[in-house]
């Protein structure tokens, strides 16, 4: 019976999560268009604002952080495996993945003063 209940509801409160996450990116995104245009912004400048924001190493940044990601979630279940313990996998998820934002930060860097 319980089961029952959590399998009805997981994919509720799911598209519940996921519909306020879209609702919320466009009101903000909304927002800041329309703070933009009372501060006196034209088109041109406010295009040019969005323009600005882009980072061009945004795909290598990600890249490093999702092999780190990969790395240390499979050196997490292997040092479960090896050593058991439930404490294994969120740790080195953790950490490698903050070495991963680290270093892709690091790349970016060296790359943008060449």
């Amino acid at each position: 019976m319980h089961e029952e209940i959590v399998a009805v509801f997981i994919p509720i409160v799911g598209l519940f999560v996921l519909g306020i996450i879209l609702v919320s990116y466009f009101f903000f995104r909304s927002r800041e268009r329309q703070l933009l245009i009372e501060k006196g912004m034209d088109a041109q400048a406010i295009k040019d604002f969005f323009e600005g924001k882009k980072d061009p190493f945004r795909l290598l940044k990600i890249g490093i952080i999702t092999i780190a990601f990969g790395l240390g979630l499979g050196f997490g279940i292997m040092m479960e495996v090896e050593y058991g313990g439930g404490y294994w996998v969120p740790l080195l998820l953790f950490t490698v993945t903050g070495i991963g934002f680290v270093v892709a930060n690091v790349v970016a860097r060296k790359i943008e003063k060449k």
